[in-house]
């Protein structure tokens, strides 16, 4: 310690920086969208065939098998849904913010699910009118789980939403553009969790 400082000054000021060191510490997420401001939607029913709910991810939906996305099926949707819109992505990726493998939307509200190995194209044949967007490697469509050897357990996100309007948007988006376009219009959402490691 420097002349002239005592050790509660010394104390205190340590104390300080911690406390302002962890005020800072960045999100990993962003805060959840809504609905409308400040209100929660109702939640929707969404699984998978393929795995239950926090159940391990097979491998053939993964980068080590044959990269397909898994069959989905929901339920519960509410009245004035015009369009569905779906996300999948990984929060245990060793970076800022998650790891997206999956953005697909437009998905028309007669639709109770997707079917297995969606084409990785922006206009896939199914689901009619669909479009998908930019995944964190920079491609469309699905990408499966592909966590770093040794990592752990990695949780991926599959989450659902119900739009109260049709969306004026393009193929090719990213997970930020697309939560934009939905923001206020979010009338439900509901998520299945898998798991992954190497």
């Amino acid at each position: 310690m420097a002349k002239g400082i005592t050790r509660l000054d010394y104390v205190i000021a340590v104390a300080a920086m911690l406390v302002v060191v962890g005020c800072k510490r960045p999100s990993k997420e962003p805060p959840p969208i809504d609905a409308q401001e400040g209100d929660v939607p109702m939640t929707l029913t969404i699984e998978s065939p393929a795995f239950a709910k926090n159940a391990p991810i097979p491998a053939r939906f993964s980068g080590d098998g044959e990269d397909i996305s898994p069959a989905l099926t929901w339920s519960g949707l509410p009245d004035g849904t015009k369009e569905l819109a779906l996300i999948c992505d990984d929060p245990d990726a060793p970076r800022p913010e998650p790891w997206v493998h999956w953005i697909i939307y437009k998905i028309p509200p007669e639709a109770t699910g997707l079917p297995e190995n969606v084409a990785k194209t922006d206009k896939p044949a199914a689901p009619a009118g669909g479009l998908q967007g930019k995944n964190s490697w920079g491609k469309i469509g699905y990408g499966g789980p592909a966590p770093p050897p040794g990592h752990g357990v990695h949780h991926y996100h599959f989450m659902l939403y119900a739009l109260d309007a049709v969306l004026d948007v393009q193929p090719g988006l990213d997970k930020r553009q697309l939560l934009a376009a939905m923001k206020g219009h979010i009338l439900a959402q509901g998520e299945v969790v898998g798991r992954y490691q190497r």
